[in-house]
């Protein structure tokens, strides 16, 4: 298992804060129980989801998290083995694309940005300045990245990217 992250130059999520804010003690917490929260069945089946991921083959990941105040929660999932589109693979490479993909998308829903408008900045990066906190793990045969970012910030605009 591999510990939170942190979307940003610091590295892994610390207890001691997100920008000088104490992190929520459930944040990490949380991410680092992940496998605990998320669920795989049926779009139907996943309607009760705090927040829920579709995937190409109709399946739909979904986060049953208790909540974390003052943090909003995203998720993104993609099956492991999926090829990578070619257009894709030429423009950001396919070493472990899967991964920096739902990383990206987690990001984007989090940011609430479009991920056309994601790539000008950050291609499948994370940003290099950000509160965000996430967590990127296998689950059965799927790639899935979970996301938490402070509610506190104001929302960006689609030409500010970082959160």
């Amino acid at each position: 298992m591999r510990p939170a992250r942190r979307v940003g130059p610091t590295g892994p999520a610390l207890p001691s804060g997100v920008g000088g804010a104490a992190v929520p003690r459930p944040v990490p917490g949380l991410l680092a129980a992940a496998e605990r929260h998320l669920r795989i069945g049926s779009a139907a089946a996943m309607a009760d989801a705090v927040t829920r991921s579709h995937l190409d083959d109709g399946r739909c990941v979904g986060w049953y998290g208790p909540p974390a105040p003052g943090w909003r929660v995203a998720v993104d999932a993609e099956r492991a083995d999926a090829p990578v589109p070619p257009a894709l693979a030429r423009r950001f490479g396919a070493g472990d694309f899967w991964a920096r993909w739902t990383r990206a998308e987690c990001c984007c829903k989090l940011a609430d940005v479009p991920i056309a408008t994601w790539w000008r900045s950050h291609g499948l990066g994370t940003p290099a300045a950000g509160a965000a906190l996430w967590r990127t793990l296998r689950l059965a045969d799927l790639v899935v990245t979970v996301g938490f970012a402070p509610t506190l910030l104001p929302r960006p605009t689609q030409r500010s990217c970082t959160f």
